[in-house]
């Protein structure tokens, strides 16, 4: 049974591809698990991030995107077709990993986002089930399945959220971008009452933090009150740090590299630590079998 998790926050520029990327890729190398990326960001950072600019140029003119899926109940049309858009062994890690796939993104998304309410005047389906009536028995192949989100709640996110069992809200630990997450919170529990589904809030992870910031430690200490409260769903103790590091382990280079140490810095370092700490963290949240979850050196 595969776990599929939505990564949200309302706020751009917070991490979230940073992190959905290097989950996907330490989940893959250090625990053995099969990975599935579906990308409903219309910034694509995922997509390029894990197949490149030239690949992500390819898919979307053969109309293998996830704006191809929408856009053919928009329009009545049949273009779409997932085992052609399911990109395999994705990732610059030793050439691609066998185990991590991709559903891609658009740039195209932008120019539909208002006409997705017309989806069901078209359709024997509702808005919101688009992705589910496409891809609910494919995502069985795989242990984890995570969602890049869209910075809002829109059609698309709550696309993600419908075959969604938990969500992470990452956020930089100052109040501009925690200001939204009891929105976040309040929006998936009226979603759920709405549709009868059971999202559940996997945590919040603290990215782009940085210890010396007066601001920042100020920020997770109320989180962590309102957290203990109840006012807030758990805080992750693990803290990815701002570093030029992290940044450029989004960057897709056609020349690979072999491990995770050479693309996120060696073992000892700040983010290759901090990574390794939040896929344990998150593994234990999600509650797979530990039996698919063996440590190794990459």
């Amino acid at each position: 049974m595969s776990k599929v998790v939505s990564i949200i926050n309302l706020k751009g520029g917070v991490g979230k591809t940073t992190i959905t990327v290097a989950l996907a890729e330490f989940l893959v190398i250090k625990h053995h698990l099969k990975v599935l990326v579906i990308d409903l960001d219309p910034q694509t950072n995922s997509t390029v991030s894990l197949i490149g600019e030239e690949e992500w140029e390819k898919k979307n003119k053969a109309s293998e995107t996830l704006y191809h899926l929408f856009k053919d109940h928009i329009d009545d049309t049949c273009q779409f077709e997932l085992e052609n858009s399911v990109v395999k062994n994705c990732s610059n890690l030793s050439g691609g990993l066998t185990n991590l796939h991709l559903i891609p993104s658009s740039l195209d998304f932008v120019g539909i986002q208002d006409r997705l309410i017309n989806i069901g005047q078209t359709a024997l389906i509702r808005p919101i089930d688009v992705l589910k009536n496409a891809v609910q028995s494919y995502i069985q192949n795989y242990d984890i399945v995570l969602i890049d989100c869209p910075p809002n709640l829109g059609l698309v996110t709550q696309n993600g959220l419908n075959i969604s069992d938990h969500y992470i809200i990452p956020t930089i630990p100052d109040h501009l971008s925690t200001y939204g997450i009891p929105q976040i919170i309040s929006s998936v529990k009226s979603f759920n009452r709405k549709t009868g589904t059971h999202v559940t809030p996997l945590g919040i992870i603290a990215s782009m933090y940085r210890s010396s910031v007066t601001r920042h430690n100020s920020t997770l200490r109320k989180l962590t009150s309102q957290a203990a409260a109840g006012e807030l769903p758990r805080i992750f103790d693990t803290r990815i740090p701002l570093a030029s590091k992290a940044a450029d382990a989004t960057h897709y280079e056609a020349d690979s590299v072999n491990t995770l140490k050479q693309k996120y810095g060696w073992a000892g370092s700040n983010i290759y630590d901090a990574f390794t700490n939040l896929t344990e963290e998150f593994l234990r949240h999600v509650e797979l079998p530990r039996t698919k979850s063996t440590q190794t050196t990459c």
